[in-house]
């Protein structure tokens, strides 16, 4: 066994636990995932991830054990958000580990190898699980959006038109509930009319859950304190922007795609609307001259 300096042995002891456990983690995802396309690329990279784990204790001679926190959160994680979502972020946290293989490979030849193989796990076998809570993420997105902007919008114009909270509550319900089936018929046309893997009936129900969902939490506030309509007003359009910021984040890992850009477009929209839809209640409100 080849002898290592004290700094570079406790760095590959690291890459050891580390490859253990995200061989854990991929070993459990693979049996709980009902795909066997998925189940098999998974399964792949575990064992990848093991012969890294074998490699890396030829020069230790020691075993080492997983950080199992670790593998029972991503593993969570992955069953709640789906697998996608988890490999991919984990995946992510990896990348600062990765770079120090470059500060062993004067050591260890085998380290430029496992950097490649590491680098192919993202780069081509991830990209290649199919999950349908992706497929489906424009239809989440559609009814997510035009929730955001539409409840944004109307909970603010209400808010100054009506100044009570149970009405502005009642009013944002009725229109977020038939706005919600609205969007999902459109989307079940939409998705029929096109030539796509995606089902009718399930991208319908991915956009009028998301829809739904979102006008819950936005008229939450004004049912919980109806006298505070402004506040509820403040804490509604707060809620907008961390949903906004929530649902880009998982899809920024899960697809790839920029969050800053993504999370800016939504929320200016939505908050546009919002103050655009505020004056409107104003001056609708002094025109009619009605008091509620």
């Amino acid at each position: 066994m080849q002898t290592l300096s004290e700094e570079i042995r406790s760095k590959v002891i690291l890459f050891q636990q580390t490859e253990i456990t995200e061989y854990h983690i991929y070993k459990r995802l693979a049996k709980r995932i009902k795909s066997p396309e998925n189940a098999a690329l998974l399964d792949r990279i575990a064992e990848d991830e093991l012969r890294h784990y074998n490699g890396w204790k030829k020069y230790t001679g020691e075993e080492v054990q997983p950080r199992w926190f670790t593998v029972w959160f991503y593993t969570a994680l992955s069953l709640l958000f789906g697998f996608t979502f988890g490999v991919k972020l984990m995946e992510r946290g990896e990348d600062a580990a990765q770079k120090n293989y470059q500060a062993v490979a004067g050591e260890i030849p085998e380290a430029a190898r496992y950097q490649e193989e590491e680098d192919k796990h993202e780069s081509e076998l991830i990209n290649m699980l199919d999950e349908e809570r992706l497929q489906y993420a424009g239809s989440v997105v559609l009814g997510l959006n035009d929730a955001l902007v539409e409840l944004t919008g109307a909970l603010a114009g209400l808010t100054l038109a009506l100044q009570r909270g149970d009405l502005i509550a009642l009013s944002g319900l009725i229109t977020g509930i038939a706005a919600s089936m609205s969007m999902a018929a459109s989307e079940y046309l939409s998705t029929r009319s096109e030539k796509t893997n995606k089902h009718p009936v399930r991208a319908a129900v991915y956009t009028g859950f998301a829809y739904i969902v979102t006008v819950s939490l936005l008229v939450l506030p004004y049912l919980i304190s109806p006298a505070t309509y402004y506040l509820d007003l403040a804490i509604a359009l707060l809620t907008a922007v961390l949903i906004i910021a929530v649902f880009n984040y998982y899809i920024s890992v899960a697809k790839g795609e920029s969050f800053r850009e993504r999370f800016l477009e939504m929320a200016g929209l939505s908050l546009s609307v919002a103050a655009f839809s505020f004056g409107i209640g104003y001056l609708i409100r002094m025109w009619l001259g009605i008091e509620v």
